[in-house]
């Protein structure tokens, strides 16, 4: 078997953790020699994602390959099914990398039908908790895990990026019959630099998916309580972009907070993270988000809500921890805002999260993952 592999990775949507981890594997593949491709939807990301899209051109061998995928299933699958087949059977991969509940069914299906013409191509998965998050016991849930029990059949390997994942994964779908393995997300060694604030900073930072499931319209609800319990507005900012942006515009016309909160497109975090003392992630769900890691390792202090694998980061029972909710939020907002110092010291330890989140121990682990699937 050779030692260098042409990788192809697969996802819907260039935009948040998803994209962020596949631009990291990339870069980690590409060094150690791999040819690498991505194919992915054309009609999700801004100039931003153009922007990433633009640096990573030239660099890997396989190319970036844009159609437009649908994010639910419809009428549209078909065609957009068969095109993106086209595109990766030109590539001729011995391995595909499947991301997200798009990525995954695509990677797989499609790998399964090079190997009816005898190539000999990896289908490798991985959630980043895409369909778990269906509630079970609804009738979209049960078809999306029985969808899952399905294509467990056409899959090589899975890679689950936190452990809550991979328990979820379990009730929701069953104990997977093929191999599997937690992964973590992981970041390169400069960005644990710390993040100095800037001057007249914002006192909150929202940075993330303009959507329900992130929790933006908790993070507005709260500002509103946290300013009334410490008699002052909260100044904050909110950066990020998605179809759900203008509800929070009007969300926030409505509460009285034009004044005090600032909306910014998207830019790199660590740019962000300078704009405001705490950095606040009120996500509903997740599965390992790449922004907690950033935040901490950057040296900020920030407020998170305990849902996925973000308790795998700062550990189980930590008082920076909390339900989604707008008063819970506001009342731990509010405390960290009356001594920034004393919260900063609940903190994880930054060796610690080095130890545990290297992009290099993420890369090499998948790397094994990918030949382990080969030789099966």
């Amino acid at each position: 078997m050779a030692d260098t592999l042409r990788i192809v990775h697969c996802f819907r949507s260039p935009v948040g953790g998803i994209f962020r981890h596949v631009r990291d594997l990339t870069e980690a593949q590409v060094a150690a020699g791999h040819a690498v491709g991505i194919v992915c939807d054309s009609t999700t990301g801004g100039d931003f994602e153009e922007h990433l899209f633009e640096q990573m051109k030239g660099k890997i061998a396989l190319g970036i390959h844009r159609t437009p995928m649908q994010r639910h299933v419809g009428p549209g699958d078909l065609a957009s099914a068969w095109r993106t087949f086209g595109l990766i059977k030109g590539l001729r991969p011995d391995v595909l990398h499947g991301h997200g509940a798009k990525g995954g069914a695509y990677a797989r299906l499609f790998g399964s039908l090079l190997r009816v013409s005898r190539s000999r191509v990896a289908r490798l998965y991985s959630p980043h908790g895409g369909s778990l998050h269906y509630d079970e016991t609804t009738a979209t849930g049960k078809l999306f895990f029985a969808l899952e029990r399905f294509m467990a059949r056409f899959t090589d390997y899975l890679l689950f990026v936190s452990d809550y994942e991979r328990q979820t994964y379990h009730r929701k779908v069953g104990e997977p019959p093929i191999p599997n393995n937690l992964v973590y997300n992981g970041l390169s060694a400069a960005e644990f630099e710390p993040v100095r604030t800037e001057q007249n900073a914002a006192d909150v930072l929202y940075i993330g998916m303009m959507r329900d499931l992130k929790g933006p319209d908790i993070f507005i609800d709260a500002l509103v309580l946290a300013g009334t319990r410490l008699g002052r507005p909260v100044k904050a900012v909110m950066v990020g972009d998605g179809d759900d942006l203008p509800r929070y515009h009007a969300q926030v016309k409505r509460l009285g907070l034009e004044g005090h909160t600032r909306f910014l497109p998207p830019m790199p975090a660590r740019k962000a993270f300078a704009l405001a003392e705490l950095v606040i992630v009120p996500s509903r769900a997740e599965a390992m988000p790449y922004i907690v890691l950033e935040t901490l390792a950057a040296g900020k202090s920030m407020i998170a809500t305990a849902v996925g694998g973000i308790p795998e980061i700062f550990g189980t029972g930590s008082p920076a921890l909390i339900r989604p909710d707008p008063r819970e939020l506001s009342n731990k907002m509010s405390a960290a805002l009356a001594d920034l110092n004393a919260y900063g010291s609940l903190m994880p330890d930054s060796a610690d999260l080095k130890t545990r989140f290297g992009a290099d121990v993420m890369a090499a682990a998948i790397e094994t993952a990918y030949f382990a699937a080969l030789k099966r």
